[in-house]
Parts: C-alpha cells; sequence; structure tokens
C-alpha cells in the first residue's frame, strides 16, 4: 500500500539538498540595491520595515544571552519601533555580551542571508528561520511583538514551501541588503541620540554598557558600527562574486 503524499515533509527534506545559487548581472544588483535603499529609506515604508528590524535587534539580543547561558525572561516589541528584552545574567561578562548584539544583528544577519542565496542554501535558510522565528514567540510577552513575529514566521514559510529557488534567492539577496541598510540607518539613530538628544540617552544600548562597564558610550558605537561595517563589507563581496562568477 502506497503511502499518503507529504509534499510538506519532501519540502523540508529538500531543503538540506543545495539548491541553484543566485547570479546577479550587475543591472540586476542595481536592482536589489535601489530596492534595499527603497525598503530601508522613505517612512512611510520605515514605518513598518523597521519594525522587522527591531525583531531581529531584539532576538539578536535574547541569542547573545542564551549563548552565555543567561534566563530570558522576556521580548517586548512596540508598534513605534522600540522594544526590550529582559534576561537574567549571573556576572557582567554576559550581561556586557548579550547587551552589545542589538544593533549588529540586522546586519549580521543581512551578510548571512546573502552568503545563503549566493551559495544556493536559501530554502535550508527560509526553513530554519521560521523554526527559529516561530519559536521565539513563546518568550515575546505583548501582542503587538507577537503578531510581528508571526507575519516574519508566516512570509518566511510561505516562501519556503511555495516559492521556487532562483524567486527564493533573489527575495533573501533583496531582504539581506535591506538589513545592511536598515542596520546602518538604525546605528546612525542611535548615534544621533548620543549627539543631540540626551533625553533618549536612557534607553541606548551604548549608554547602558557603558554604565555597566565603565568604558565609554563613544567606543561601544565604534565597535558597533565596525561590526556592521564588515557585514556591508562581506554582504557587497558576496553579491559582487556571484555577479562576476
Amino acid at each position: 500500500m502506497q503511502p499518503p503524499d507529504q509534499p510538506w515533509l519532501a519540502a523540508i527534506t529538500d531543503a538540506l539538498i543545495r539548491g541553484t545559487p543566485v547570479t546577479p548581472a550587475a543591472p540586476v544588483l542595481a536592482l536589489v540595491a535601489a530596492a534595499a535603499l527603497l525598503l530601508a529609506g522613505p517612512a512611510v515604508l520605515w514605518r513598518y520595515f523597521g519594525v522587522y528590524i527591531t525583531v531581529v535587534h531584539e532576538l539578536g539580543h535574547a541569542f547573545a544571552a542564551l549563548m552565555t547561558g543567561q534566563r530570558l525572561r522576556g521580548i517586548r516589541i512596540q508598534r513605534d519601533q522600540s522594544g526590550s528584552t529582559h534576561t537574567l545574567a549571573r556576572g557582567r561578562l554576559p550581561a556586557v555580551w548579550s547587551g552589545f548584539w542589538g544593533y549588529p544583528a540586522p546586519a549580521v544577519l543581512g551578510a548571512a542571508l546573502v552568503a545563503a542565496a549566493t551559495a544556493g542554501w536559501q530554502r535550508a535558510t527560509l526553513l530554519v528561520g521560521a523554526v527559529v522565528v516561530l519559536l521565539s514567540i513563546i518568550f515575546v510577552r505583548n501582542i503587538f511583538g507577537a503578531l510581528a513575529v508571526l507575519v516574519c514566521a508566516s512570509v518566511a514559510a510561505g516562501l519556503f514551501y511555495f516559492a521556487t529557488d532562483i524567486v527564493q534567492g533573489y527575495v533573501l539577496l533583496v531582504l539581506g541588503a535591506t538589513l545592511e541598510v536598515g542596520a546602518v540607518r538604525a546605528w546612525l539613530n542611535l548615534v544621533s541620540v548620543h549627539l543631540r538628544r540626551g533625553r533618549q540617552l536612557s534607553s541606548s544600548d551604548a549608554f547602558i554598557l557603558q554604565q555597566r562597564t565603565r568604558i565609554p558610550a563613544g567606543l561601544w558605537l565604534l565597535l558597533m558600527g565596525a561590526v556592521i561595517g564588515a557585514c556591508v563589507w562581506g554582504a557587497g563581496g558576496a553579491a559582487l562574486a556571484a555577479a562576476s562568477g
């Protein structure tokens, strides 16, 4: 007797097999860059995409906390693109480690998405992303945050199940580039807080790190900027190498 068809199981199995890498021509790369600037530029679109940046930002704090054995107590993501991740750390170093990785997280993820698309691992990336983001809802403590996480997981799952390798690859390429632009924009906004908006300093990751370590906030800003810059460079290099290959 033949077992019933299980397309979802076949899709998961296929995700373990390397697919077709994207090899964009130079004009296509220009369109990808333009799309990234459009999604992470105008206020009308940033209003929505910025929420995704916040989701990645807070998950960056959360995963860094779990890496160092901290207890994750809750994540909140607000409609105004603010957020918070509450952890219980034993010792100063774990708290500093998790506190650092919020702003660099979108850039790190963006570089990983570009690398996955240009290497042919877009299906596996979407599967892992959908599962990880969906599991994170366990720690979300507000309704808007839960809805934002569900939307992110649903988009990843939909692309994984319904889109072809090439479509998945180009979507990840655009998303990765947009995350890089968004990471730079968020970091510049943080720098602006320190230079011009002193009343908002209490919620700045760099200021909080200064309070915990006595290391000047400016140095933390430079370190965050260095990681973001390295990710932008790496993502751009991977895309250009795919185009020339």
